[in-house]
């Protein structure tokens, strides 16, 4: 088995485990409801646009990364994304919800890695798939850019919901922490 294929290997397992993870951390939330209209359409254009890149191959050996540098580069970046987002789900607790959602009985949470960012479960995500692009082809920087997309519209609804529900503690937090990137946005 070639190094790059070990590579691959890796990211394919992590992602799968993430995945899995996630799906069963998902039957500890509270109860919530999602406004399904415009972010339904939201999510199935992203999901159509994404396996329509997979079904047309973007992904499919396209320039395969070969240096062991980036490959490193990128699955540190990976274990610390999905480390980040990991940490976020647990600080969270049960509330947590997909995104979009609202809480029948919400709490602002504003410590941990929420002390951070407003949404590091979104960034930890992103960050993981750079590290994706990074470590296996550049081409995933599309799927990152997809997903980005996607995250800074669904951090936006949430916010909106989140100074609706919380109108004076939500705009301070806002004000004094960075939406995905410390310091920066």
């Amino acid at each position: 088995m070639s190094r790059m294929h070990a590579v691959e290997l890796v990211f394919a397992f992590g992602w799968v485990a993430f995945w899995i993870y996630w799906l069963v951390a998902a039957f500890s939330m509270k109860r919530g409801r999602v406004p399904w209209s415009r972010e339904l359409r939201i999510r199935a254009v992203v999901v159509v646009l994404a396996i329509l890149l997979l079904r047309l191959g973007a992904f499919r050996d396209g320039g395969l990364n070969s240096d062991p540098w980036r490959a490193g580069l990128g699955l540190f970046l990976f274990a610390l994304g999905l480390g980040f987002a990991i940490w976020a789900r647990l600080h969270i607790g049960r509330n947590w919800g997909t995104p979009m959602s609202q809480k029948d009985e919400p709490e602002l949470v504003t410590s941990g890695p929420y002390h951070l960012v407003r949404h590091p479960i979104y960034s930890g995500i992103l960050l993981a798939s750079v590290g994706t692009a990074v470590a296996l082809s550049w081409l995933w920087l599309v799927a990152v850019a997809l997903a980005g997309v996607y995250f800074v519209y669904s951090a936006t609804v949430e916010e909106h919901y989140l100074t609706e529900q919380f109108p004076d503690t939500y705009p301070v937090y806002r004000r004094s922490t960075k939406m995905l990137v410390p310091f920066i946005f």
